[in-house]
């Protein structure tokens, strides 16, 4: 496979599969496992409606738990697989493969058909910038691939810093991601650095850079999937604030304008469609990421995190006009955000075919 033939397809795209890693006593979760693990049995059961779930488990024990619960929750067992692998933690949006895909191409007599090849990029994974403890996650792209779980695939492991949720494409050649990210991660590498790696690495025709955007809670030093996202028809979703007493109020109205203010390769504005802002949630004196932009996307179907909040469902009416063609399934995810992440974060999403 070669450089030119790869792509980095939008998320919209079709999928095999969701990843995710299930929470256990010996992770971050432990405290609250009972609660977290409702937060689990939801996700699984609205990704099975549209497509298979893939579940990393750290033993057999862990396995049979998370068989027996979501099974008593009327999960369908032919939907799910499981996969025995070590991890530190469950963002799998961070730890997980980002995969490029083989454009289509005519074939060329005597060469191999690449039709449906992959190519999984294993980027370094540092605990968000050494926060935490990542040995394990570090190592989980390369041990899944050891596995065999993906097929038809190449993998490239690449000595830099990046998470998945720190970047988002259009699957037509153009990032976003935030300066605050990146920059803390390399602070010695300058913006067009950064940039001629993103785009080669990910085979992107440009970058767009945030300058503003940072919720508190968040220690993902401001991903972009907790603030912007792209959606199809060259329009991004971001999280707003119409709270002008709200802490978050001027930094997200400033984010608002840099969007507005970006084009498209083609010159024109994006469409946007903002999130509603959900009020203040406290646990023990501390504020949580309560971020409607950390949507995931399925195959027929987005799913919003719910945070038990009435700007839930009017979230939900911004993607469903954001994504008329699919259906918006509400996940309750409050539990997950006491760990500083939420729903796209505890997932990621497999092309069609890799597995």
């Amino acid at each position: 496979m070669t450089d030119h033939a790869l792509r980095f397809p939008a998320e919209w795209e079709p999928q095999s599969a969701i990843l995710i890693a299930w929470p256990h006593a010996g992770t971050d979760w432990a405290a609250r496992l009972p609660e977290v693990e409702t937060t689990y049995v939801a996700l699984a059961a609205a990704v099975t409606r549209f497509q298979p779930l893939l579940i990393c488990v750290p033993d057999a024990e862990v396995q049979a738990h998370a068989q027996a619960l979501l099974g008593r929750h009327g999960i369908p067992p032919q939907r799910l697989r499981f996969v025995r692998v070590p991890y530190d933690d469950t963002w799998l949006r961070d730890s997980g493969p980002i995969t490029l895909t083989a454009r289509p191409s005519p074939r060329i007599p005597g060469e191999s058909d690449e039709a449906g090849a992959f190519h999984l990029l294993d980027f370094r994974f540092t605990g968000w910038g050494g926060k935490f403890e990542a040995g394990a996650d570090d190592r989980l792209v390369e041990r899944l691939n050891k596995l065999n779980l993906f097929i038809n695939n190449s993998m490239q492991s690449i000595d830099f810093a990046l998470e998945g949720g720190a970047i988002d494409t259009d699957g037509a050649g153009t990032l976003l991601t935030t300066w605050r990210c990146l920059h803390e991660r390399h602070p010695l590498a300058s913006r067009t650095e950064l940039t001629f790696r993103l785009s080669g690495w990910l085979h992107q025709d440009r970058v767009l850079w945030l300058d503003h955007g940072a919720l508190e809670g968040d220690d993902t030093d401001a991903h972009i999937d907790t603030l912007a996202r792209f959606a199809p028809g060259d329009a991004i979703v971001f999280q707003a604030c119409d709270d002008p007493a709200d802490s978050h109020h001027a930094d997200l109205k400033a984010m608002a304008d840099e969007i507005a203010a970006l084009r498209t390769q083609g010159g024109k504005p994006y469409r946007l469609f903002p999130l509603p802002w959900a009020r203040p949630i406290m646990d023990e004196g501390r504020r949580l990421a309560a971020s409607y932009a950390n949507f995931l996307i399925l195959n027929g179907a987005v799913l919003l995190p719910a945070y038990g909040d009435p700007a839930d469902d009017r979230a939900a009416a911004v993607l469903a006009q954001a994504f008329p063609d699919r259906e918006i399934v509400q996940v309750p995810c409050r539990p997950l955000i006491w760990q500083n992440g939420s729903l796209h974060c505890i997932t990621m999403q497999l092309p069609a075919g890799l597995v």
